[in-house]
């Protein structure tokens, strides 16, 4: 199963260097159900994992010229503080087992099954995008100035979840780029990387600041199986349209939700 895990680790930089998002859906899952690690830390290795990957990716789409800096950190800033805080001080706060009046959850469970549903969520809405009959339009600084208050606000709701259930939050920052700016699907996935990377490694530093311990050698060597993977994504991305990336990354993620529901509740 380990070495399983590893060669799964080189399809999550396929898949984050590909569409912009999804390295972390498949991250957590392959850690706790291939690795052997518990949800908990798994959503700390993953924000490392995913955001030395995008950084790596983030790079590449800059010399493109795919990466939109002004939107990026107007999504980017809000979120990094509150991924940066939700790491260092909400995650060590909630206890193991959360009681609602009779009911009792695993932190754990609660986890994973809220990382699935925010999947399906995400998902719905792209598929919605994707299928309807407007054709989306390179993002503008109108659409950006007219839209500044929503996309501050999700990018603060993005760094929640990102620090909470260890994603990178391209399954959520593409949607927001191409629902609320009109950005290109290729432009989306540029500027995703910029964020996730931000986010990511800034999370990570909250772990590291709780005293986070850094597993030796399933780091390195999932590092290493990324960024192969993110250096063949080079190969694969320019070869597809705008339109099927959106399709694609929307029919990925549904797939994964429906995985790990079914993982954890059945």
């Amino acid at each position: 199963m380990i070495i399983l895990g590893y060669v799964a680790a080189v399809l999550i930089g396929v898949v984050l260097g590909v569409i912009g998002g999804g390295g972390s859906i498949l991250t957590v899952p392959i850690l706790v159900y291939l690795m052997g690690v518990t949800p908990e830390i798994a959503t700390g290795y993953s924000l490392l994992i995913v955001g030395a990957t995008a950084a790596y990716g983030a790079v590449r789409y800059f010399k493109e010229g795919l990466v939109d800096v002004k939107a990026s950190l107007l999504f980017a800033v809000p979120s990094i503080f509150t991924v940066y805080l939700t790491r260092a001080y909400l995650m060590p706060a909630i206890p193991d087992t959360l009681t609602i009046h009779t009911l009792k959850i695993d932190k754990n469970l609660g986890i994973m099954v809220l990382f699935a549903t925010l999947m399906l969520a995400s998902a719905a809405m792209m598929l919605k995008k994707a299928y309807s009959k407007t054709e989306s339009s390179p993002a503008s600084i109108e659409k950006t100035s007219e839209n500044i208050g929503l996309i501050a606000v999700g990018g603060a709701v993005v760094g929640v979840i990102t620090g909470t259930l260890g994603a990178g939050g391209g399954f959520l920052i593409i949607p927001a780029l191409v629902l609320f700016l009109d950005m290109s699907m290729k432009k989306a996935v540029g500027a995703s990387l910029f964020i996730i990377a931000l986010n990511s490694l800034l999370g990570f530093a909250g772990d590291l600041q709780r005293g986070a311990q850094l597993a030796v050698p399933l780091l390195p060597l999932m590092l290493l199986a990324t960024f192969i993977g993110m250096a063949i994504s080079t190969k694969i991305a320019g070869k597809l349209d705008g339109a099927t990336l959106q399709k694609f990354f929307a029919f990925f993620i549904l797939v994964i939700a429906v995985f790990i529901l079914s993982k954890e509740l059945l």
